[in-house]
């Protein structure tokens, strides 16, 4: 795991946010919530020190060598916008889009995770990520998952026409779980939660005053141990556009009001 020491100035703060699932359900849900997305970072330049988008905030994204997916395009150039303003940006892949090269840091400065980075803020210690295959359970995916990581897998749909490969993407994307969901997800019980599981065994061998991920669709706020907390920012399909923020001294769980 990445680690990486930030120094806040005061005033500012840290800023999470994941599952935007842009793409999903259908293009006239998806432009609606990107211009949200936007009007939230807006709303927080003033104050920001470093965003963190935690994975899924698009449903489906491939990078081919000469072409990008097409639209997204307001999201990107606000991005351009915070970056050139000097406020850092860290972009973690999910499921949905972790075939991220190099797009993002050549054009927008934005630096692409894989996998958990750990934040030293102060005396405070962050774990973050999107958390998909973290913990027991789910091995059918995390085979999956390692085979879309491939070198192979991933040059083969290289070799597939970005047309045929974008109707492809959008057929994943209808049939994927966020745009066939009626209603918010389920909390499954701490036993049953994966990714919780793997947090509370994480504390055991190292601790962090809070594990900060994604993925599960919920918003959760549990105790780990007796002063370390897990946080699930939530997503922004069926929710009320859910984030994290920090301010150096304890993270709350908010959500944006345009």
């Amino acid at each position: 795991m990445k680690d990486d020491k930030i120094t806040l100035p005061p005033g500012k703060k840290l800023y999470f946010a994941s599952d935007f699932h842009l793409g999903a359900p259908n293009p006239e849900a998806s432009a609606g919530r990107e211009k949200k997305v936007v009007a939230w970072l807006e709303s927080i330049r003033h104050d920001a020190h470093a965003i963190y988008l935690l994975g899924d905030i698009f449903d489906f994204w491939f990078e081919y060598r000469h072409a990008i997916p097409k639209g997204f395009i307001r999201l990107q150039g606000k991005l351009a916008e915070l970056r050139d303003a000097g406020i850092h940006i860290s972009f973690f892949t999910g499921n949905h889009d972790m075939w991220m090269f190099d797009y993002f840091p050549k054009e927008l400065g934005i630096p692409i995770h894989r996998e958990p980075v750990e934040l030293q803020v102060g005396t405070h210690r962050l774990l973050i990520g999107h958390g998909d295959g973290l913990g027991p359970g789910e091995p059918g995916y995390k085979i999956l998952k390692r085979f879309f990581n491939s070198a192979i897998c991933q040059w083969l749909f290289a070799r597939i026409h970005p047309n045929l490969g974008m109707r492809i993407a959008n057929y994943w994307s209808r049939r994927s779980r966020i745009s066939n969901m009626s209603r918010e997800e389920t909390f499954k019980g701490e036993e049953q939660e994966f990714l919780f599981v793997w947090c509370r065994e994480e504390e055991k061998k190292n601790h962090r005053d809070y594990y900060i991920f994604g993925h599960r669709h919920l918003v959760l706020d549990l105790p780990v141990g007796s002063n370390s907390r897990y946080l699930n920012i939530g997503e922004w399909v069926h929710l009320k556009a859910p984030y994290g923020e920090y301010d150096g001294q304890q993270v709350v769980l908010k959500n944006f009001e345009a």
